[in-house]
């Protein structure tokens, strides 16, 4: 990223996300013109992440747990696990759509209120799922996941100029035996193969987060330690 001045917030102290024992502060953008698929690119890659049309960062005194994780598209060799993955939903049709339609937010409610009862976004709500997915200025792409044209999962992703950005997948809670939100993953990497991007960022890895735990076994990928982004291949 070339050297820009950044205006910034910093939110008060409150409990992680990730780590509940800890606190976590956040730097919060307040520069409206890097509100653009050019100026998100960037910032990407500088660690930045969004939250519906907010552009946010960890920035906690004590702690660095949280990592900003890419994954090398033209280099990326699934795992055998997860070619057993892509076999076993060969079933499933994907269709990317970009325009968001009421049946997501019915499935997005299911996942949240099954799964993730001790979760910030429980119980899911109109209101947080607009929140938290939707964005003013960069509308994000719907990948769709349907089973016998039924929807089973949706995969937010952001359509950039170098890459894609996975920004949320929730799916059908009955079907949790076929790892769908690995599955997910692993279609946005070949669509931006076929697309030619360089980079899928998954968000932040969090090693001491076992619901993060899946993104590293994408590999290789790259991880931003210190400011800079270093390869992890094994």
């Amino acid at each position: 990223m070339r050297e820009v001045n950044l205006k910034v917030g910093l939110t008060p102290k409150h409990p992680c996300s990730y780590l509940p024992e800890r606190q976590e502060q956040l730097l919060v953008l307040l520069d409206k013109e890097l509100l653009c698929q050019e100026g998100y690119e960037q910032l990407l890659s500088a660690g930045f992440r969004r939250s519906g049309s907010d552009i946010y960062r960890p920035h906690c005194q004590l702690c660095r747990a949280c990592e900003s994780l890419r994954i090398d598209v033209a280099h990326f060799t699934p795992s055998r696990s997860q070619k057993r993955i892509i076999r076993q939903n060969r079933d499933l049709t994907i269709s990317l759509s970009e325009q968001e339609k009421p049946e997501y937010f019915r499935l997005y409610q299911r996942y949240i209120n099954e799964r993730h009862q001790d979760g910030a976004m429980y119980p899911a709500s109109r209101q947080q799922y607009d929140g938290f997915l939707l964005c003013d200025w960069l509308p994000p792409g719907f990948m769709e996941v349907r089973l016998d044209q039924q929807l089973v999962a949706v995969a937010v992703t952001d359509l950039l100029g170098q890459a894609l950005s996975a920004m949320y997948t929730f799916y059908d809670p009955d079907l949790e035996h076929r790892s769908l939100g690995s599955f997910a993953i692993l279609s946005q990497l070949e669509l931006a193969a076929r697309l030619n991007k360089s980079w899928v960022y998954l968000g932040y890895q969090v090693d001491g987060c076992k619901k993060m735990n899946y993104k590293q076994h994408f590999r290789p990928h790259q991880r931003l330690v210190a400011g800079h982004w270093q390869a992890m291949k094994d």
